[in-house]
């Protein structure tokens, strides 16, 4: 629990504001509802309101998503593109989390008319990893968004941590480092399935985002391992608890064979890579104290999804 600065309202999950660092209920989040002292500065380049979504805020050049010298001269900026607070893109400045389940919910639906008009082959070749082609690079993404046909459960157990929790790392880490997390820790898990199965010769690759699932997971436990996971709303569980276990069944996965079908690499990973960014950044950041599953948009329930047929993650 902690006090919103502004209101003195006790709050579960309070929003911490990245420009001034004070602590705010769901009414006073936003800069302008709480007198943040940077809203002078809204037209100094220099300013507080760095947006974390895109670097060309400040003319760095860092490399965001707009990517330049200048907010006029990022690659966005030259095709006309607006990242900027009512562009076409400013939507998705805090929405990161919306826009990828959005993406998994429509590529789940885009793998069925494929494999129902085109065949089994051009769904591997478009939404499978696989050890067989690591060449077609378009799959270390397009895996990450895919899910095992047919199957509800898979692609269901993943939404709902990536709902739930990547709504919190979002709001912590900022849009652009939490989709760079994301897709990162998704890439570099299935790149790591598959070099298991090469070694193995074992052909049949991997969809899934559990192992950026994992990696968000990863980063809670690191920033509140007693983080209370409501479970059906009744049974508190630590989020370490639960981290602890599906380090455990990947371990056992890997060494022992047990859980078949299950891409057990690909979700140590990503579990690592959560675990390490978390560290890295644990330092700037505060968690929240609670969630609860089954909740409304920002209490939330724990775990990633579970298996599905080949090799998900």
């Amino acid at each position: 629990m902690a006090k919103c600065d502004a209101c003195g309202k006790e709050e579960n999950m309070p929003y911490q504001c990245r420009h001034c660092g004070g602590t705010y209920c769901g009414d006073h989040r936003l800069p302008e509802n709480h007198g943040c002292p940077g809203l002078e500065n809204w037209n100094d380049p220099s300013g507080v309101f760095d947006s974390g979504f895109d670097d060309t805020v400040d003319g760095s050049g860092g490399g965001g998503w707009g990517g330049s010298s200048s907010s006029s001269g990022g690659v966005l900026a030259k095709l006309g593109i607006d990242t900027g607070p009512g562009g076409m893109l400013g939507y998705f400045r805090g929405n990161v989390t919306y826009l990828f389940l959005g993406i998994i919910w429509a590529v789940f639906l885009l793998e069925h008319v494929v494999l129902l008009t085109l065949g089994g082959r051009a769904f591997e070749a478009l939404f499978v990893i696989s050890p067989t082609h690591p060449e077609y690079v378009w799959t270390w993404v397009t895996s990450i968004f895919s899910h095992q046909p047919f199957s509800l459960f898979h692609i269901a157990g993943n939404s709902i941590v990536i709902y739930f929790f990547g709504r919190i790392v979002e709001q912590y880490v900022g849009s652009r480092d939490f989709a760079l997390l994301f897709l990162g820790s998704g890439i570099l898990a299935g790149l790591g399935q598959i070099a298991i199965q090469a070694y193995q010769g074992n052909p049949v690759g991997a969809l899934g985002a559990s192992g950026a699932a994992l990696a968000i997971m990863g980063v809670l436990t690191v920033l509140n391992p007693n983080l209370k996971v409501y479970l059906y709303f009744l049974l508190p569980v630590p989020i370490w608890v639960i981290t602890i276990g599906y380090a455990a069944l990947s371990a056992l996965g890997i060494v022992g064979g047990v859980g078949g079908g299950i891409a057990h690499v690909a979700h140590a990973v990503g579990l690592v890579i959560g675990l390490l960014y978390g560290q890295r950044v644990k330092d700037k950041l505060s968690a929240p104290g609670q969630l609860q599953l089954g909740g409304g948009m920002r209490r939330g329930p724990g775990g990633p999804g579970g298996p599905g047929g080949r090799g998900p993650f």
